[in-house]
């Protein structure tokens, strides 16, 4: 029911649902771009949970220039790893030999990589304080338990009883968005049976930077290089089996894991947590509705066979808040239903696309059919030999391709 701002309500611009790293850079972005503009943060975690993520992430070049425009990168970069070159191979996994089928090395431009690896909580705790100093009002621990669209707001029921009002909400929640259920927009959804594998290892031998995609019959196993002789690991199989490696003991994972990561780096050992996370596609049908929108992944969970996952939440943040700025600055009211269509038509096309790309590569490499590995190993050695493709693909990798937002090109709002 419509009702009018009480003393105890406080009206916002914009309310971001999720405080991971695309609620808090599309926080930042907004408050740094116009101060004067109200933004919350709800986030169900407190600051000092964000310390206990172990995982790291390559973070494209293009989201690299969004967090140096975001004023944050100087204090990542001492930490994070370039990743200098890439190699991919094909084989099963009890091939002695595992041919190199195709190569990236170069930089985007002159002494920028195409991608860093960057510990989560490093750049989530940085995004937090900054979002923090640049005056977003952040709710944690807390939640949104309920929102009602009206004419020209919203109101929200936060866990803690609270309420406030908001010309915008934003589901920034992740791939089960709560949010995204209570404002009735449905997903294509289905489960690939696989688990995602992460942890991190230590090695005899330094990396130099080479990051590796092995494609083996049960899904992609990564090496992405980390600062020091470590690495991070990024191992698919099937659920069953993820889940038996995970939960059981460290011998048995520390055998299984060297068989797929082999001995070219030296003895390995576990410097970190095993985790496993399911593998499924998600895609929303809409990213937009009445005051309402979707970023990161609540809008999109793809699979990580292209390592694009984070970027495109990146790409999210950078084109909403190009979108919301401008309209901001003319006047217009941010929450209005051509205004965020802007943002729709400019960033659903591109993910579905990514997404459906995923699924057909994940489909056509995590498997042992022999007269299809021949048929992708010969698009694997073409791509090798032409150089032109090799740079598209590079520019994909940086996160960069296509119509950029300001914001990945370094470029303030």
């Amino acid at each position: 029911m419509s009702k009018k701002q009480t003393a105890t309500e406080e009206l916002y611009d914009v309310t971001i649902g999720g405080g991971g790293y695309v609620g808090l850079s599309l926080a930042l972005a907004l408050k740094q771009s116009e101060p004067s503009m109200k933004v919350a943060l709800v986030d169900l975690r407190p600051r000092s949970a964000i310390e206990n993520d172990p995982r790291s992430s390559a973070i494209a070049a293009g989201a690299v220039r969004m967090l140096d425009q975001l004023g944050i990168w100087y204090q990542l970069e001492d930490e994070a790893q370039p990743i200098t070159e890439m190699i991919v191979t094909d084989s099963k996994l009890h091939d002695s030999v595992r041919p190199v089928f195709l190569t990236f090395a170069g930089d985007v431009d002159e002494g920028e990589p195409f991608a860093h690896m960057v510990q989560n909580n490093h750049m989530v705790g940085a995004l937090h304080d900054a979002a923090t100093d640049a005056g977003v009002h952040i709710f944690a621990p807390d939640s949104v338990k309920d929102f009602a669209v009206e004419p020209a707001h919203v109101n929200i029921t936060l866990g803690s009883g609270k309420t406030i009002q908001s010309r915008l909400i934003v589901a920034a929640d992740g791939v089960r968005s709560k949010l995204r259920d209570l404002a009735g927009i449905h997903c294509n959804r289905w489960s690939y049976n696989q688990s995602g594998i992460v942890t991190t290892v230590a090695h005899e031998r330094p990396h130099n930077g080479r990051a590796e995609e092995h494609f083996l019959p049960s899904g992609p196993f990564a090496i992405l290089p980390l600062k020091g002789n470590r690495s991070s690991i990024v191992w698919t199989e099937k659920t069953n089996e993820a889940n038996r490696l995970v939960n059981g003991d460290e011998f048995t994972f520390e055998i299984e894991l060297e068989r797929r990561f082999g001995h070219h780096l030296g003895e390995i050992k576990l410097d970190g947590p095993r985790q496993a996370f399911p593998l499924n596609l998600v895609l929303a049908r809409s990213f937009v509705t009445n005051r309402f929108a979707l970023a990161g992944d609540a809008a999109h969970g793809i699979h990580p066979i292209a390592g694009q996952g984070l970027n495109f939440g990146f790409k999210d943040v950078a084109a909403l808040s190009e979108v919301l700025v401008d309209a901001h600055r003319l006047g217009l009211d941010i929450g209005a239903a051509h205004i965020l269509e802007r943002y729709q038509s400019w960033r659903r096309f591109d993910t579905w696309q990514m997404g459906m790309t995923t699924d057909v590569l994940n489909r056509l490499f995590s498997n042992n059919i022999d007269p299809v590995r021949a048929v992708r190993d010969l698009g694997l050695g073409l791509v090798e030999r032409m150089p032109f493709l090799k740079k598209h693909f590079i520019g994909e990798a940086a996160g960069m391709a296509g119509p950029s937002p300001k914001l990945l090109l370094g470029n303030p709002l």
